[in-house]
């Protein structure tokens, strides 16, 4: 990832939203969340093997104070008539923004796992992504950290949805292939609280179907 700061964020799309949806994110959103201040790239993950439309997409930024920044602000207080038509159609919506917190690998895979993590990791961050990003065929692994503060501000997007979500870590894992990703999750049972394992066995893996750097930005 670049930069020191991100925003994640989940939801869930019914058969008919998808593709407004899909153009929605690829042909407006993303490059407008992209182009703002401290904003560096977007990629965006489909769920595999789940009978729901579940999307999961990552934001890089250069630092926390990103998430709660007044360019961002004023972008999220200022939805475009196609952001507001979508917004209250995204179920099981979940979002959160903070800190790259531990970081090990080199570089980025099409196979990723986002573990949300509802309590901050008492165990050594550094040490676990370490070991799993020297596992086969894994790519990179990352503890993020979620700044709860920044996450909750009140927007007008935000008032647009309901039941929104939100999490007190991420732990990702980026991988060549949807076995070697499940055999790190798996490897991380051995570090993680045994009450997050039944999150891990029952994670979906998601394959990434677009992304955009900055520097892909028109003009």
């Amino acid at each position: 990832m670049q930069g020191a700061g991100y925003l994640a964020i989940w939801s869930d799309l019914a058969p008919q939203d998808e593709t407004d949806w899909a153009h929605w994110i690829t042909r407006e959103h993303a490059a407008e969340r992209v182009g703002i201040n401290g904003f560096l790239a977007c990629r965006i993950f489909r769920a595999l093997g789940v009978s729901v439309n579940r999307y999961f997409i990552l934001y890089e930024l250069e630092d926390e104070r990103v998430v709660g920044g007044p360019d961002y602000l004023a972008r999220l207080n200022a939805p475009t008539p196609w952001s507001q038509r979508i917004m209250p159609r995204l179920g099981n919506f979940a979002r959160g923004g903070g800190r790259v917190a531990a970081s090990a690998g080199t570089g980025q895979a099409g196979i990723l796992a986002p573990l949300r993590l509802d309590t901050a990791p008492s165990w050594d961050i550094a040490t676990l992504v370490a070991e799993l990003a020297r596992l086969d065929r894994i790519i990179a692994a990352r503890v993020l950290l979620t700044d709860i503060a920044q996450t909750s501000i009140k927007t007008r997007e935000k008032g647009m949805r309901s039941n929104d979500g939100s999490f007190a870590a991420l732990l990702l894992i980026e991988g060549l292939d949807e076995a070697a990703v499940r055999d790190a999750l798996h490897h991380s049972r051995k570090t993680i609280a045994a009450a997050d394992h039944g999150a891990i066995d029952s994670l979906p893996l998601y394959r990434l179907v677009f992304s955009l750097p900055k520097r892909l930005l028109p003009g």
